[in-house]
This record gives structure tokens, sequence and C-alpha cells, in this order.
């Protein structure tokens, strides 16, 4: 039953109408006897410890407690403090303490030095200090991890703690933080009209400020600020975006001095956006992503491959960004494309496989008991090709070195295998060696059965087949219009011999 009855009185503490204790001041304090001073300080606690003497030990700071206090301008305008109580035993080798406290959600840290020294009324032989402080200005529900450490700062001489400071479902912090009376926000979307519409509700006659803006190390304006009025019946305003991206967020807070903020970030997982930002440049011959917003993305240059639409990453293209990625010399054929990869997802984006480049083909001809290749191509290259063994689907083993050639546009050069290289798993590789990033074109699984004398085509493309099936379309089509033409002339025709008929029995 006590058990059952600590367990409501923390539920209630934290849910309930549990009265956070009041202060007019934030300071600190010490017993009597003995003078207390801080300095906050800019840098975090030095985890670099002394060895203890013999007078110091871990008893000698004790019973830290932890809570928090309001502190009231006027009604409904209040803020928040942590209070840190501990007991210290001063004597000669320590002056004070160090509190410092943990923002567990961006590892924000914020220390203080408080400096003790006895007092005249101190009694001679009195040496346990009572302290306080609560000049930690912390804000609503924050998670908290507290240190105090003896000054100087001996080894395991330390006190630690976790801490959340109560949110907006307690009563009393509810009623009077100014980030929890506009704490229910509602938004609706309109794609057409590019607007989202914000309702405020609970802000209990409170005016308030709603702006869209951009998150990255600050929130940056992304529209007007739009001022809800606290007496309004309606509380709404319609606020107007260029693009949903993952960092659009919808910013509120109270038309009062220094207010706090409350951010709403719903799009945050649509980064579907973030990757269409690809430039091209042809003079440099240079590719570029941008992202909008702060991302941690994953960055590679991929084939894309026919067989299983699996984009394979091409060696040394792989970047971890954030912001921008730059790609120098690349290659602009059809099945080069860009993968970008978060912890959510994997998208594949192939700017040039649109038609808008002209992209190159590798032709094998086999000729008795050798293999001649070449290239076209509408652009000046140089291509290097070579013979390879196929050991899965993305890769190849190369058996021997690579036979270079140009391409000028007014020649088709050519190189020639001997040897007539065949088999399931034998491959030629081809690809362009005057950019630094190409595809590959492979032509594999070549016959073995072919007489001498022979000559057999292989294209990298379907120019032909779609040809052929154009062709067959076009005859059938032909076909059946011929077909309803006659039938309609054979109809036509036997009207009029009808018609004929009739007249020539008439007239007899």
């Amino acid at each position: 039953m006590k058990f059952m009855w600590q367990i409501f009185a923390i539920f209630y503490g934290a849910y309930g109408y549990h009265l956070i204790p009041r202060i007019k001041e934030c300071g600190v304090t010490c017993s009597q006897g003995f003078h207390c001073k801080h300095q906050f300080s800019m840098e975090a606690m030095n985890s670099v410890c002394r060895p203890a003497p013999g007078s110091v030990s871990p008893v000698n700071l004790k019973n830290m407690k932890l809570g928090t206090t309001m502190k009231c301008e006027d009604h409904r305008h209040c803020s928040l403090h942590l209070s840190v109580k501990a007991n210290l035993q001063l004597n000669e080798n320590t002056s004070g303490v160090q509190i410092c406290y943990i923002l567990m959600v961006t590892q924000k840290t914020k220390c203080v030095k408080v400096k003790i020294s006895r007092g005249q009324n101190a009694h001679p032989e009195g040496n346990k200090v009572k302290i306080q402080f609560n000049c930690f200005e912390v804000s609503v529900g924050q998670h908290l991890y507290v240190t105090m450490t003896t000054f100087p700062n001996y080894c395991g001489v330390k006190q630690t703690q976790e801490y959340y400071v109560e949110d907006c479902r307690n009563n009393d912090v509810g009623k009077n933080i100014p980030d929890c009376f506009v704490s229910k926000m509602a938004y609706n979307v309109d794609r057409t009209r590019k607007t989202i519409s914000v309702n405020i509700s609970d802000v209990q006659n409170t005016d308030c400020y709603v702006r869209l803006c951009h998150q990255r190390f600050v929130c940056e304006d992304a529209g007007p600020v739009t001022l809800i009025q606290g007496k309004d019946m309606m509380k709404s305003a319609s606020l107007q975006y260029a693009q949903l991206l993952p960092c659009l967020c919808i910013e509120v807070w109270p038309a009062i001095l220094d207010a706090r903020r409350m951010q709403l970030c719903p799009f945050k997982n649509d980064t579907r956006s973030l990757w269409d930002n690809i430039v091209y440049q042809p003079a440099t011959q240079t590719l570029t992503w941008e992202a909008a917003c702060p991302v941690h993305v994953t960055v590679s240059l991929c084939q894309l491959m026919k067989i299983n639409d699996k984009c394979v990453d091409l060696e040394g293209t792989v970047n971890i960004a954030t912001e921008k990625v730059k790609y120098s010399r690349v290659d602009t054929h059809p099945s080069l494309c860009i993968k970008f990869a978060t912890e959510h997802n994997i998208w594949v984006k192939c700017p040039f496989s649109h038609g808008q480049f002209q992209a190159w083909k590798m032709r094998l001809a086999i000729m008795g008991q050798q293999i001649e290749v070449s290239f076209t191509s509408h652009f000046e290259a140089e291509f290097s090709v070579l013979v390879c063994n196929r050991t899965n689907l993305h890769s190849c083993n190369s058996t021997g070195s690579p036979k270079a050639l140009s391409l000028d546009g007014l020649s088709l050069p050519s190189v020639n295998i001997s040897g007539k290289p065949c088999g399931s798993n034998v491959c030629i590789k081809g690809w362009r060696t005057d950019v630094d990033y190409s595809v590959s074109s492979y032509v594999c699984d070549l016959p073995c059965n072919s007489s001498t004398g022979t000559q057999e085509y292989y294209e990298y493309s379907l120019s032909i087949l779609s040809l052929i099936a154009f062709l067959a379309i076009f005859l059938i089509m032909l076909a059946l219009l011929g077909h309803k033409l006659l039938s309609v002339n054979s109809r036509k025709t036997h009207e009029e011999k009808s018609v004929l008929h009739i007249i020539t029995h008439r007239m007899k």
C-alpha cells in the first residue's frame, strides 16, 4: 500500500496540481556564518580531476537534491529555474563547488562556480555548509543531467543526477508559463494554393506571433510574421509557402519580450524534394547537387543496371554530405545516376536519362576467330576495351590489358581481340577514359560455335528490334486500312447497281 501511494505521489506531482515553489530573485545561499558568491562559466566542467588529499573524501560532498522553482514578473508571465541543494564539508583543501547541467537533447552545457568563505560569526569548528543555487533558467519538459564537484575538482568527490523539468501537463506550469499558452496548435496544408492554415487554441486571451521558417543553425525567415490576437474568436492564420521542405517549420510564441518559441516541423521526414536540385554544366562537365535544407545523407554516383534496376556505386564516389556535393568531368551516359541514402530510405536520380544528352554505344562484330570492337558517339571521346570474366551481375574480373581507341566523330576506329573469347561468363567491357566518372558497357555470353568466315554483330542498343517492331505494326495497320477501303468500295458498287436496276425497270 505504501508503494502504491509513492507511485501516486510521483504521478500527481508530475502531472497533477503540484505547486511549484515561488522565488522573487534567483541567487545562491549558504548556511549561517558562511558567505557564498557565484560566477557563471562559459566553459564546460573540467573532466580532469586531481587526486584527493587525505582530508577530502566522497563524504565531503553529499545529499544533492534537485527541484524546480518559479519566478514571476506578473500574473501568467513566469519562468522556471532549476534549484540545486547539497551539503559540503569545508576545509583548507576546498574553497567551494562547481555545478554544471547538460541538456540531454542538444548536449548544451552550462556551469557555475560557487566560492564559499567563513564569516565572522561562523563556529570555529563548524565546517558543514548547506548550499542552495537556483539561477539556472530551464524550459518546460527539459531532460537534464546535473553534476556537482568540489572546487578544486578532486577525483571521486562528485554528485550526479538526472532531472526532468515539469511540463505543461502540470496545472501550475500550464497556467503560468507562456510556453504552455500555445501548446495546442493544429495545421492544415492546401497544396493547390500553397498555404498552411495554423489554428491555435488555449491561448487564453494572449496575443501570439506565428511565422514559417527554415530550420538551419537558427530558424531563418520563410515568410512574414503574423499576429494572432488573443481576443479573436477564431485564433488562426494563413501562411504562404514556396516549397514543402523537411526543414520548413511553424513557429509560434507569445507576444511578450524574450518569449520562448515553440516550433513544429511537420515535414521533417518528407525528404523527397531534396534530391531534385541536380545541375549539370556541359562546359565544365560538372555535376552538382545542393540541398535546400541541411540533411545527413550519403551521396554517390552509380550505374543503373538494366537486368534488375539496381544502381551499383562507382568506385571512389561515395561522399557523406549535409548540403552540397560536386563531381567534375562526368560522363553523360543515360545509366549514370546519383544515389542518395539516408537512414530512412534510398533515392536514385538519373539526370541524363531523358534524352537531353547524347550517349555513346559499344558495338561488337565477331568475324572468324577474332572480335572487332568499335564505338559510336556524336562527340569526341576516348575509350578502353578489355576481356573479363563475369563473377556476378555487377562485377567482372579482367583477364588481360585494356586496349585504347579514340573517336573524333569523323571516322569509326576499332580494335581487334584475337583468340575469339567465348563462354557464358566471358564479357567484353568498354568505358570512357577521357572523363573521371564513367559507366561501363558489357556484352556477355559470347557464342563459341560460329563458323569461320561468318560475321555476327552485337550492339548495346535495341534500335534494330525497335525498327522491326515499328515496321510490323505499320504493315498491319496498312492492311487493315486497305481491307476497310475495299469493303466500303464494294458496298457502294452494289448500291449503284441496285439503283440502276430500279431506274431501268421503271423506264420499261
